[in-house]
């Protein structure tokens, strides 16, 4: 008798209390279900938001420095220099000195790079509109508008 109890228990709502006013809260939850109807949508392609995230900037940015890189999306250089290698070992990318300043690599998408890209991004734009759809496309435009102010502060 009291396992079902727990079970009915388990499957209410919590109840938020303050964290229901907070930005940052609601936030990490919409981060947690975007990263999580992703996964469904590309997990056949093996790779993550971030990782998608990354590579589009080296294929849109060819010869970005990893300082760059780092800087654009909030990791250490050391944490991305692995991100980097994989891709390498994948031969997704390549790094190749840098014709302003040797001691700096510039980062290229290399053609397999840029042909998973093709590839991937399809199934990218379909997570896209799957997951946005309560939104109208106007208030899609205002939310990210509104987001890219607050990463702008």
């Amino acid at each position: 008798m009291q396992a079902s109890t727990e079970s009915s228990a388990n499957t209410k709502q919590l109840h938020s209390g303050p964290l229901d006013g907070l930005l940052g809260y609601h936030l990490r939850r919409v981060q947690g279900a975007a990263f999580h109807h992703f996964a469904t949508y590309l997990k056949h392609h093996g790779i993550t938001p971030g990782q998608l995230g990354l590579l589009v900037l080296i294929h849109c940015n060819p010869g970005v420095s990893q300082s760059a890189l780092a800087k654009e999306i909030g990791v250490e250089r050391s944490t991305l220099g692995e991100f980097i290698d994989r891709f390498e070992n994948q031969k997704l990318v390549e790094r190749r000195p840098s014709p302003s300043d040797r001691r700096i690599h510039a980062i290229h998408a290399t053609k397999r790079g840029r042909r998973f890209l093709e590839q991937v991004m399809p199934d990218v734009e379909a997570h896209e509109q799957e997951f946005s759809k309560p939104l109208s496309a106007r208030e899609l435009k205002t939310l990210i508008g509104l987001l890219k102010r607050l990463v702008a502060q």
